[in-house]
């Protein structure tokens, strides 16, 4: 549990500086993975040394070192190809990176592909509000219409091009997808 309220915390404060800033600092992500990297290996020598079976480990929020490690390779390695292939945030790949790393491989890439998920709801609902439902299905149709003719894809105006340039806050949908991963919430929402 110790280490969920640190994760939180961290994600918090970057949810904080991302809406307020458009920035995720080094200093959040750095020592978060450090931490969670400290935290597994913790864990890995407490199970080492005493008892302590691994279901215990885990109803403290801590995972192997292993674990840490690959979800950290895992989640960042998918970051990376993001990042590369998608043009987002250097401070989004490490924030995310550091959700592999406290998470370990499975729930790092489930909190990842939640906040994806999330993000992209989130980004629909600024289009339609930006542009409007109806202008929305208009626009839609009329580029679908313009393929069936032209049998390619027609080029967006300017004016279209600019409204869905908006730059998403991939902290906030960080936050809550670790909250439905961390707790299970994933029948609530679904």
């Amino acid at each position: 549990m110790v280490a969920t309220v640190v994760l939180l915390g961290l994600l918090l404060a970057a949810t904080v500086t991302d809406l307020l800033r458009r920035k995720i600092y080094n200093w959040t992500t750095y020592p978060g993975i450090l931490a969670a990297l400290g935290f597994s290996a913790a864990g890995s020598a407490l199970m080492a040394t005493t008892e302590v079976s691994r279901a215990q480990l885990e109803r403290l929020g801590w995972i192997e070192v292993t674990e840490s490690l690959i979800g950290l390779s895992a989640v960042g390695a998918v970051m990376l190809l993001c990042f590369v292939t998608f043009k987002i945030g250097g401070g989004d790949v490490k924030l995310i990176a550091m959700l592999g790393a406290f998470l370990g491989p499975q729930r790092g890439i489930e909190a990842m592909l939640w906040t994806f998920v999330l993000g992209g709801c989130v980004g629909l609902i600024v289009l339609i509000w930006r542009v409007g439902p109806v202008q929305l299905v208009a626009r839609t149709f009329r580029q679908l219409l313009w393929t069936l003719r032209l049998g390619r894809w027609s080029p967006l105006t300017e004016d279209e091009r600019a409204q869905l340039q908006s730059r998403l806050h991939l902290a906030p949908n960080a936050l809550a997808a670790v909250l439905i991963v961390q707790f299970q919430l994933q029948d609530l929402v679904m």
